[in-house]
């Protein structure tokens, strides 16, 4: 069994194609004020759910483009946000 991912351009394609580029955590934080501690935390931690996540996705080997879509951590498949199997 091959594990895919849906490219919103190319469609379902190999995983080997793309590269993993971190959960989605929202909008960078605001650089004024910011300690390099606040940074570290911005950049470095993580929420290591178990189940659904939405991700950032990196076409390698195909079109090129950045995306975000939902992958079960306990089983690596693409879901939906509530986990249904894709």
């Amino acid at each position: 069994m091959s594990f895919t991912i849906t490219c919103p351009i190319c469609g379902k394609r190999d995983l080997y194609e793309f590269r993993f580029g971190n959960e989605e955590r929202g909008p960078a934080p605001d650089q004024e004020g910011l300690t390099p501690r606040a940074y570290s935390e911005a950049v470095q931690m993580h929420t290591a759910v178990g189940g659904p996540q939405q991700e950032w996705w990196y076409h390698r080997d195909g079109c090129g483009v950045w995306f975000t879509t939902w992958r079960d951590t306990l089983t690596g498949r693409e879901t939906d946000e509530k986990g249904n199997i894709s």
